[in-house]
């Protein structure tokens, strides 16, 4: 043809193959992601016939990053953040420790300098974006506790990556490599210390700009388009900030595109259209993301399995056994419930988009050898590919370890003061109380209305921190998964008049449903769910009321509640008459 067509050629294979062994994979009752896996190695270098553009795969998947990281923001405060920092940060950098400790040892007994093996490790060490919240979305608790340790675990993995590809040129020469080819990388006479105190100052920078500046103008902006009536304009002023905040983020302060993107979606969640923004921006969102896939299996090549079988196992044992254990035991020993932790160690149990920017940095800068790319790319697909399968593990696990180990049982409640209720709680609180499961966003507008009318109510709560301030509030709360009865019990659940779930999690949710039947048959109970299926599941398990949405969703609940209230104190005041 007299016209160049790559891109359309690369989007019309990717997609079709992809559609095509995604559906045979669902078929074969397989997670559809290793169809799209599939895909990728079809249309790649390392396999005969169509050969697609990876330059180009690579940077559409960029743009699946950019927009899955996008909508997250739109559903993730600052206050989120924050709020999860005291195990997000040291149980990040300590899981990227130990993972970077198993990957340099490894390497060493390959005969490999110490330079190739920090990078090696390092790259097995942060898990992929796209791959952590697809997985999070699937099963309903992106929005949950659970969701946003992983979240924000993500976040300062993120970070500390943007710090060593910014600081791994001016180091290469000590490392034992070669930064003189490597153009446009920073390594020049500047020091390490002076590198370092650049970087951190223009992320500090990025983000006090958006906190402050952009947390005012972007949601000032979409408002202003959104009053044109346009829905075209609309969505296209939503894919502009996130695309436009992204690249101005990398290009200006040397922050990750996906960084950026997650920024974007923070500072646009301060306006009432940020709901409608992240429902224009999924379809877009969940078509880039396939792309992700595709890319990622356009870089295996399938030789490797034959040619370094033990090798491969053995990234892969790292990637899927070595991270997973080590956040397991982080995650234990800030005492949050087990399930929490085997959530957050199977999101992270796989490595993607920045393992394969930092291997390829290495590869350039004569520190990684090439086999160590390509056992890299293996890791990666194969343990993608395997993510699925490790979190349907979470739940039969969780019950052998429940039943098996009293460590993991100790570790959870022993001698937590946290997870029971102090002995000084008004006893009158206890009796016909609103219990709430879950303090986020939604459980936590319930709560501050019913405190206001003046109705008793127990928080149960994942989150310590939460917890510790609800109760220098002078509100009773405690600590743990309330699918767990004892959880419930310490609430006392048996003599509450109402049952709130306010966690997103469905499956959960009706596992504290069953409990709450058993200890209290008459307790009403309401929750809160995200689709008309998850209602209906929901209603078929005799939920007294089932709520949608976020702000809707709080209001309702409270007016629900307080109607209940009511209409039980009117009983009461009827039978003492009589």
């Amino acid at each position: 043809m007299p016209h160049n067509i790559t891109l359309i050629t690369t989007i019309a294979a990717g997609f079709g193959l992809a559609l095509v062994f995604g559906l045979i994979a669902a078929r074969l009752k397989l997670p559809t992601l290793v169809g799209y896996l599939l895909a990728g190695v079809l249309i790649g270098p390392h396999t005969p016939g169509f050969i697609a553009d990876a330059d180009l795969s690579a940077q559409l998947a960029e743009i699946g990053v950019i927009l899955l990281m996008f909508g997250v923001g739109l559903h993730f405060s600052m206050q989120d953040l924050l709020s999860v920092r005291k195990i997000a940060l040291p149980g990040a950098i300590a899981q990227m420790t130990v993972a970077t400790v198993l990957g340099l040892g490894v390497s060493q007994l390959w005969g490999w300098s110490f330079g190739a093996g920090l990078v090696f490790g390092l790259a097995l060490s942060v898990a992929s974006t796209v791959v952590l919240l697809k997985a999070l979305e699937a099963r309903g608790v992106l929005e949950s506790m659970t969701g946003r340790i992983a979240v924000g675990w993500l976040v300062v993995e993120d970070l500390a990556m943007v710090l060593v590809l910014v600081l791994l040129p001016p180091l290469a020469g000590w490392l034992g490599g070669d930064a003189r080819g490597l153009t446009g990388s920073g390594a020049d006479d500047r020091s390490v210390w002076t590198t370092l105190g650049l970087t951190l100052g223009q992320v500090v920078l990025f983000v006090v700009l958006m906190l402050v500046v952009g947390k005012r103008l972007f949601p000032w902006i979409l408002w202003q388009v959104a009053r044109t009536g346009s829905r075209e304009l609309f969505t296209l002023s939503v894919i502009a900030a996130a695309m436009g905040i992204a690249y101005g983020s990398a290009a200006l302060f040397g922050v990750s595109f996906a960084l950026g993107a997650f920024f974007a979606g923070m500072v646009l969640r301060e306006s009432s259209l940020s709901h409608r923004a992240a429902e224009e921006s999924l379809p877009l969102r969940d078509a880039f993301s396939v792309l992700f896939f595709v890319s990622v299996g356009m870089l295996f090549d399938p030789r490797i399995i034959i040619e370094q079988p033990l090798q491969i196992l053995v990234v892969v044992a790292i990637i899927i056994i070595g991270k997973t254990l080590a956040a397991f035991a982080i995650v234990l020993a800030f005492r949050y419930p087990l399930n929490t932790a085997l959530t957050v160690s199977a999101s992270l149990a796989q490595i993607g988009e920045f393992s394969f920017i930092l291997v390829g940095l290495g590869v350039a800068l004569k520190l990684l050898p090439p086999e160590g790319q390509s056992l890299i790319l293996a890791g990666a697909v194969i343990s993608i590919a395997l993510n699925p399968l490790v979190f349907s593990a979470i739940e039969p696990l969780q019950q052998w370890i429940r039943s098996k180990s009293g460590l993991a049982r100790a570790m959870e409640r022993r001698d937590d003061p946290l997870a029971e209720l102090p002995m000084t709680t008004d006893q009158n609180l206890l009796t016909s109380h609103v219990l709430i499961v879950g303090y986020g966003r939604v459980g936590r507008r319930i709560c501050d209305s019913l405190l206001q009318q003046g109705v008793s109510v127990v928080v149960a709560e994942q989150n310590r921190e939460a917890v510790e301030q609800l109760r220098r509030n002078g509100i009773a709360a405690v600590t743990g998964d309330a699918a767990e009865p004892a959880v419930l019990i310490q609430a006392h659940v048996a003599r509450a008049a109402i049952l709130v779930i306010a966690t997103p999690d469905t499956a959960r949710g009706r596992k504290m449903m069953e409990t709450a039947r058993m200890l209290n048959p008459g307790i009403d109970i309401i929750v809160r769910t995200h689709s008309d299926e998850e209602a209906e599941l929901l209603r078929k398990e005799k939920a007294d009321k089932v709520f949608m949405g976020e702000h809707e969703l709080a209001l309702g609940m409270t007016r629900h509640i307080l109607e209940r209230v009511a209409a039980g104190n009117a009983d009461k005041q009827s039978a003492g008459t009589a």
